[in-house]
């Protein structure tokens, strides 16, 4: 099997890559280890960038986003009982996000790979990347399961949207990693109930972090901070539900609202950049090249724009005189974005976590920095601008 790109995974990254590749005249293969139901329903992020929103609109994928997202204009910060709206719009020139799951938003690029695209294989699993160092690179893959076939996929670029755990980052003999680990995670919680307020809260407590969010208009999303080795199991419905009314707790008549959990789950928190993102012709992006803790929503955004960059690099090549200048900046233009979100999801993590051990000092100094967002027009500007997006490319 022949292709200009090899695609190695078909998540947000791999999907819209293998899009907009085909709106360039590009032609690709994706390959994809899990099956098709298994990619259109692992939960992951669910906020989008005011960029991603628009880079879907224009890749043709915004259609059902348009009509079933929910744009959010703000986000509330809520700490010592007060409450903040962070106005985005205001803040920013007009600048929001979406909600909408990154689920939903595979089920839209799958469709549009299906009905007009290049090959979108499921359960062809990548085992090596070969030669990318030469004009030739190929995937060795294996067809139908463990007991399945080998192939080969020989192109003239491969793309690394496979993860952390893919075998394309492996494939980087140079790369350098930095890496930060929290000694706390997220309990996640998806509740058959209207959610509580109409835009994200997120709540700095004595107690630990916590986050309102949604999936839908009947859907509730919430999490709560543990210590990084805790069961899921090991907490029951109603304490949940207890310890989300106490963290959330306001001077007002704010309520939270109850309903049965579907599904609870524990996220670990880390900081992860691979440097660089390129080995020959083997490029990487999305998670395969750096992981976010989630508290900024930067983790399916920064994929967006390393296949946008990536993309455009591509085009570039192909249709633009055959220069590589693009493709050889590709890494230092995606890192600059790159290190700008993990700056600030760093940043969102540490004001709003409070970290094993900590003092009455570190306390006071998390509340003055909360305070400062809601006392300084600059302050809640530089959080607006960020969390709506950096540019792309």
């Amino acid at each position: 099997m022949r292709t200009t790109v090899g695609i190695i995974g078909a998540g947000p990254a791999g999907l819209l890559l293998a899009r907009l590749l085909h709106n360039a005249g590009i032609d690709s293969v994706v390959l994809e280890s899990r099956d098709r139901s298994y990619v259109e329903h692992r939960q992951r992020a669910g906020i989008l960038e005011q960029g991603t929103v628009d880079v879907l609109r224009a890749a043709g994928a915004g259609e059902r986003m348009d009509r079933e997202g929910l744009r959010h204009d703000g986000i509330e910060l809520r700490f010592a009982g007060r409450r903040h709206r962070v106005d985005f719009p205001a803040l920013t020139g007009g600048r929001s996000v979406m909600v909408y799951a990154q689920t939903e938003v595979c089920k839209d690029l799958i469709a549009l790979q299906l009905a007009d695209g290049g090959p979108l294989l499921f359960e062809a699993e990548a085992l090596a990347v070969e030669g990318a160092e030469t004009d030739r690179p190929r995937v060795r893959f294996r067809r139908g399961g463990p007991d399945g076939a080998e192939d080969v996929l020989e192109c003239d670029y491969v793309v690394g949207c496979d993860g952390f755990w893919g075998v394309a980052r492996a494939a980087v003999p140079d790369g350098r990693p930095f890496e930060r680990t929290y000694p706390y995670g997220w309990l996640g919680v998806l509740a058959d109930v209207a959610p509580s307020h109409d835009e994200l809260v997120y709540a700095r407590h004595d107690r630990g972090f916590a986050l309102l969010s949604m999936r839908s208009p009947s859907v509730s999303r919430l999490y709560l901070q543990v210590p990084a080795d805790t069961d899921a199991d090991s907490w029951s419905d109603d304490e949940i539900w207890d310890e989300l009314e106490r963290r959330f707790e306001t001077r007002d008549d704010w309520t939270l609202d109850r309903g049965p959990i579907t599904q609870k789950s524990v996220t670990p928190m880390r900081s992860y950049v691979h440097e660089p993102m390129r080995h020959g012709r083997l490029f990487l992006a999305g998670d395969a090249a750096h992981i976010v803790p989630p508290t900024g929503a930067k983790g399916l955004n920064l994929a967006v724009g390393d296949v946008v960059t990536l993309a455009r690099a591509l085009a570039h090549r192909t249709g633009g005189g055959g220069s590589d200048e693009l493709l050889d900046a590709y890494s230092a233009t995606s890192l600059r974005r790159v290190w700008q979100a993990e700056r600030f999801s760093y940043d969102m993590t540490t004001l709003l976590h409070r970290a094993p051990g900590a003092t009455p000092f570190d306390d006071r100094l998390q509340l003055a920095r909360l305070d400062r967002f809601a006392s300084s027009r600059a302050a809640e500007t530089d959080l607006a601008e960020a969390y709506t997006g950096f540019p792309i490319g």
